[in-house]
């Protein structure tokens, strides 16, 4: 499908996941107070706050830390597994939309711009969450598992996103709602639009804020690039 002319500079959109897409931070919650419990420690919110948009492993030697514990490789390993297992069971019931989020992904596919889904949450636990959002609107995904450990806030995703795509990741917008997925895009050359939902996301030079996806479609994207 040709994208209508008033798109035709967005190559593609990229967007993040949890908290962004799917109100799925609050399930993450669930997990990881569980697992810092099972560990013996307490999390605070100001500490779970500092995990949004982190990867598993990050997250697992953090939670070991907190409790007090050695961060040894197979701990976070064996850590990581559990939260991994946990998750899974919550994403299994469908996942709550992000206001506007929906509407925004089906007038990007509508207009014909590419799409892709750039996500710190391993494969497996994406895939899951996927059965929710509707593979259809996305060409292809890149997973925290499969950037080599580069996860956000290194720009190895967003990068990895627009090599797949073949497409320059200047032209592109990226959708995200942390401060680690924000300086990912932003770092790959992306034009970010934020959306914060659990925690602030400071100003940057290639950054634009809205409080919500509502009334997001392909051609306001397309004009944050001019």
């Amino acid at each position: 499908m040709t994208a209508p002319s008033d798109v035709d500079g967005l190559a593609a959109v990229l967007w993040d996941m949890d908290g962004t897409l799917v109100d799925s931070e609050k399930l993450w919650d669930v997990a990881l107070y569980e697992a810092v419990s099972r560990l013996g420690g307490t999390l605070t919110e100001t500490q779970r706050a500092t995990l949004v948009g982190s990867n598993m492993d990050n997250t697992s030697r953090y939670l070991l830390e907190v409790a007090g514990r050695e961060p040894e490789a197979a701990a976070i390993a064996e850590v990581g597994r559990w939260i991994s297992g946990r998750t899974a069971e919550l994403f299994t019931d469908e996942l709550p939309w992000r206001p506007g989020a929906r509407d925004a992904l089906a007038s990007v596919r509508d207009a014909g711009v590419r799409s892709a889904l750039v996500t710190s949450t391993d494969r497996a636990l994406t895939e899951l969450a996927l059965d929710t959002i509707g593979r259809e609107f996305f060409e292809l995904s890149v997973c925290g598992d499969e950037v080599s450990g580069h996860n956000k806030p290194h720009p190895r995703p967003y990068l990895r996103a627009a090599e797949l795509l073949a497409v320059d990741p200047g032209r592109c917008v990226a959708v995200e709602d942390s401060p680690p997925g924000a300086a990912s895009a932003e770092a790959a050359g992306c034009t970010v639009l934020v959306v914060p939902n659990d925690v602030e996301v400071e100003a940057g030079e290639r950054r634009v804020f809205r409080t919500t996806l509502s009334g997001v479609g392909a051609e306001t994207l397309a004009a944050l690039l001019t």
